[in-house]
């Protein structure tokens, strides 16, 4: 493992303290525990860790011994001990851990003993002749002079000498200990001889002007090295900013401007060198890039929003009309605050092209902030501006991109926020998205209450179960469902192919993809409840057809037929489970939901001898399994008779696949359903498919995901399903063309689930059962 030094000299025989910015995981771990050899590696010129490369590296470093580690906050301290040189080639940048192959150098030792004493003590001479000029080095002396090793001697006192990057190198990389003294020595010698110019100078200029004169040219010097230093940016000083003038142009509040008047005073007092300048200049720049007063307030026009929602996107009729009832509102009450919307849906179904589609309906500008995986509070809030490197949170920074006041702001997967070491992002939005807290809003690196009440927020999520309540409380929520094969034809016929031929550099007069090759390209090589699937295999159609007409291989126009698709996109990526034509008896069809749409599957159940247990295969859940036990149960406490003949039977129940994994309590009336066939002998019809969840008592339960479902049940060529008798108001959600393929029955009790999949007439419990009361009475007389 390789640790990277800046600016510093370690050589054999020295104990040091190294500081480092920071150490990833794996790194504390080799130093823990020492699995690797430790080397540390001169840079050429610093670098940030995430830009460096190979060639920032000199090729000779140390090997260390790390004795300790001390963890402060921001830094870590090692005590190391320095072994030997070492050559390093092959270096490895990765995020976690700097790695290289490691050759250790010894040091030519060519001097003798008395050799070593001389040059230690011509060392200590210089030292002392050089100590006499400053104050208060009397300590630093008497160190140098208790120092009798060589490499240790260079080591400490080449920090108080001013060396350059290649001149530390040099001494580090020197193998012979002789040239290394006699060169550190020439360093030494350089230095003093400079001091003692320096002296002169200061004594002739003492004697020769008073104290103005000597104010006078030490500003004349100061401005004769700014322009040294900065004679490669010659054009720096035309393009200096002129911040009052900015400030002025800025339209702040009142207090603002005080506080950016106040920080430009500061500014000003600032010499070159200082190290608070450009943290007080990237402040500024902050402060008189913020918009602050809203030049342009934008009316909405729902009719034209209408419009542009129907053009951008096909289908979610339901979902434009709650978007065009919150503008509505929005344009009757001008100052609305709480404007902040939840799109809820599967992936690909269009939410963030929505809050695309808002902002150009609003005539807004539009901004996106992405959210996913972010689990460190500063990236909402800030830094403060006294840490090194430190930036406003990325709502304050997207404010700056987009200039104005009342953007229309996208929170993308607000839903895959993380908790992290560094606080709970999730918390940070609490105030972004409260309208009674986001009118002062405070970055942290900011410092100054910011109104963010006319930002129009949209966050986008695939899931509510990840988002915190307190969070999700201030939030409408807008939920898109998953897309018909219907309107995924439509959506690819009028938008997708179009767009993805212009991404390709072709138009509809070079190539044509036919009807039948779309819904095939819909049925068999995508699964998704959204479209972002199918507008991957037609840009896959796109790149096919771009290679036949670059090379001249076809002529255009060239036509997609379905005979090619295996070819250009390879064998079907989706296979679903279509009814079967006739299903045995124990083998009923159910209908399920998964997060990319709805699918049927088949539950399987089969007798044996054996001694009546329960076997249930196929990846089946903890709720799925009680939902079978139940199932059992309510058999044998309706049809007694018929459950004797199992007495000393095994029942086994499969699902298939096996290899995937099911849970949920909607599949209670299937499993109920194919034990009830298993046991009377009588099949079920194959095109009859059923959801719904039992109880012990035989009730049915309601269940999610109806038009999912039913969506796959068309597809599957089911003619009759059943449904929950509490899920018909979700029969709204379903479109008209599955309703009138599809004959839809509600039940309510497991009674009128046998007497519409085995054609058996149950009486009701309550029937069957003998009241409480009638004992009562039958005592009395």
């Amino acid at each position: 493992m390789i640790l990277y030094i800046d600016d510093l000299i370690l050589l054999p025989g020295m104990n040091y303290q190294l500081i480092m910015n920071q150490l990833s995981d794996e790194e504390l771990t080799v130093i823990r525990y020492k699995t690797q050899e430790i080397a540390a590696l001169p840079l050429k010129r610093y670098r940030d860790r995430n830009a460096l490369n190979e060639e920032d590296f000199y090729k000779t470093g140390v090997l260390l011994d790390i004795l300790e580690v001390n963890h402060e906050e921001n830094t870590f301290r090692l005590n190391v001990k320095v072994l030997s040189r070492a050559e390093v080639s092959d270096i490895k940048i990765s995020d976690a851990v700097i790695t290289g192959e490691i050759i250790t150098a010894a040091d030519t030792i060519d001097l003798n003993e008395n050799g070593q004493n001389e040059i230690s003590d011509y060392i200590h001479d210089i030292a002392r002749q050089i100590g006499t000029n400053f104050k208060d080095a009397d300590g630093i002396v008497k160190t140098i002079e208790s120092i009798k090793e060589l490499n240790v001697l260079i080591g400490y006192v080449s920090q108080f000498v001013p060396l350059t990057r290649e001149e530390k190198y040099t001494l580090m990389d020197m193998a012979s200990l002789k040239e290394r003294c006699l060169t550190f020595i020439d360093y030494l010698l350089r230095y003093k001889e400079g001091i003692q110019l320096q002296i002169e100078m200061r004594e002739r200029f003492s004697e020769k002007a008073n104290k103005n004169y000597r104010e006078a040219i030490l500003r004349e010097q100061l401005k004769a090295i700014q322009e040294e230093l900065n004679k490669e940016n010659s054009g720096s000083a035309k393009n200096k900013k002129d911040y009052r003038e900015l400030i002025d142009d800025a339209n702040m509040p009142e207090d603002i401007r005080a506080v950016a008047l106040e920080e430009l005073n500061k500014l000003e007092m600032q010499g070159s060198a200082s190290a608070d300048k450009h943290v007080i200049q990237n402040y500024l720049d902050l402060l008189v890039k913020l918009p602050w007063k809203i030049n342009v307030e934008s009316s909405i026009d729902i009719s034209n929003a209408r419009k542009i929602l129907n053009e951008q996107h096909y289908g979610l009729e339901k979902v434009k009309d709650r978007i065009l009832q919150h503008l509505a509102v929005m344009q009757l009450k001008k100052d609305k605050q709480g404007s902040i919307l939840l799109l809820v849906g599967p992936p690909g179904t269009g939410k963030t092209s929505l809050g695309k589609s808002i902002a150009e309906a609003m005539n807004r500008q539009y901004i996106r902030v992405s959210l996913g995986g972010i689990r460190d509070e500063a990236e909402i809030r800030g830094h403060r501006k006294t840490y090194i490197g430190a930036m406003p949170g990325r709502i304050i920074d997207s404010i700056k991109k987009a200039g104005t006041m009342n953007p229309v702001m996208i929170l993308d997967e607000v839903d895959k926020l993380m908790t992290g070491y560094n606080g709970d992002p999730a918390s940070a939005l609490l105030e972004v998205l409260d309208p009674e807290q986001n009118n002062t809003f405070t970055d942290h690196y900011l410092d100054l209450p910011y109104d963010l009440s006319n930002v129009f927020f949209i966050a986008t999520a695939n899931s509510l179960e990840s988002i915190p309540r307190p969070l999700l409380d201030r939030m409408e929520v807008i939920r898109l469902s998953s897309y018909t094969a219907n309107e995924k034809f439509y959506i690819g016929k009028n938008h997708l192919i179009h767009e993805v031929l212009k991404e390709h550099g072709l138009s509809e007069q070079d190539v044509k993809i036919s009807e039948e090759v779309l819904k095939k390209v819909i049925t068999d090589y995508t699964m998704e409840a959204g479209v972002r699937g199918l507008k991957n295999q037609l840009s896959a159609i796109a790149r096919s057809a771009a290679e036949k007409i670059v090379t001249k291989a076809v002529k255009k126009p060239y036509v997609v037929e379905v005979r090619n698709l295996e070819e250009i996109l390879g064998r079907q990526l989706s296979r679903h489970d279509i009814a079967q034509k006739i299903n045995a008896p124990g083998v009923v069809t159910g209908l399920a939901w998964t997060p990319v749409g709805g699918e049927i599957l088949f539950v399987e159940a089969t007798a044996m001898p054996g001694n009546e247990q329960v076997i249930l295969t196929g990846q089946l859940g903890d709720v799925m399994k009680e939902s079978a036990r139940i199932s059992l149960s309510l058999l044998k406490s309706r049809l007694p008779v018929n459950t004797l003949a199992f007495k000393d039977k095994d029942i086994h129940i499969h699902v298939p696949s096996g290899a995937v994994q099911k849970d949920g309590p909607s599949a209670g009336i299937t499993l109920f359903t194919a034990l009830a066939s298993l046991i009377t002998g009588i099949k079920v019809n194959p095109k009859l498919a059923m959801t719904g969840e039992i109880t012990l008592r035989g009730a049915v339960l309601p269940i999610g995901g109806l038009k999912e479902k039913l969506l796959a049940a068309e597809r599957a060529g089911i003619t009759k399903a059943l449904i929950p008798k509490e899920n018909e108001s979700d029969l709204k959600e379903v479109s008209e063309e599955v309703k009138n393929k599809i004959e839809i029955i509600t039940v309510e009790t497991i009674e009128d689930v046998l007497k519409e999949t085995l054609e058996v007439s149950l009486p009701k419990v309550e029937q069957i059962f003998v009241e409480p009361e009638f004992f009562v009475r039958l005592n009395q007389k």
